[in-house]
């Protein structure tokens, strides 16, 4: 593999999805130039084999870092709804199967809790960075309610079903700078982004 030099404040960020990204550069802000995997030539899959978003998070950096060795990050995410257990939790993106389909992952949920009073539930984000050769964790979760039906049109994932505590709107209907200001990965990549503004 070509090798590709980068300056000490240009991250890979072992992602192609182009919502999580601009929700990242948002707040990691412009002194900080992300590169996605279709930046960087990477186009194999990751199997995310672990069986917690920590473990995820760092199967994902470990292998980008093997390879090209340059700072980089990846994160794991998973919704956490009190009446399924915890579900769908680490297997968020597949709970409806293979391929990934976020609409019927909706469905899905909306189904499972049809009738049902218990509607509290969390999401959470958790980033494995590797900086310099050293791993370092960084987590965030929001507690909510999933809604009777799908609304809003912006976001990715289960945005038009989660609906934050002390909000009136779901994720899906804030705009992008509204969501990620209180948004679980919000909380993780501030943790992040003040980190590496302290490096």
């Amino acid at each position: 593999r070509n090798q590709i030099i980068f300056m000490s404040h240009t991250f890979i960020i072992a992602s192609n999805n182009a919502h999580k990204v601009s929700e990242i550069q948002l707040l990691i802000g412009s002194d900080f130039t992300l590169k996605t995997l279709a930046d960087i030539g990477f186009t194999e899959d990751i199997p995310e084999t672990g069986d917690t978003l920590v473990e995820n998070a760092l199967i994902k950096a470990r292998h980008i870092y093997d390879i090209y060795k340059q700072n980089c990050f990846a994160d794991d995410s998973g919704l956490e709804i009190e009446e399924l257990n915890g579900a769908p939790g680490v297997y968020s993106a597949r709970f409806a199967g293979e391929p990934v389909n976020h609409q019927k992952n909706n469905e899905k949920v909306l189904s499972a809790l049809l009738g049902k009073s218990n509607r509290n539930a969390a999401f959470r984000t958790v980033i494995a960075l590797i900086f310099e050769g050293q791993e370092f964790i960084f987590e965030g979760k929001i507690e909510g309610k999933i809604t009777e039906s799908l609304k809003g049109i912006n976001g990715f994932g289960y945005d038009p079903i989660f609906q934050p505590n002390g909000y009136e709107q779901c994720f899906a209907e804030m705009s992008l700078s509204e969501k990620t200001q209180i948004s679980h990965r919000g909380i993780a990549v501030a943790k992040l982004a003040d980190f590496i503004k302290n490096c």
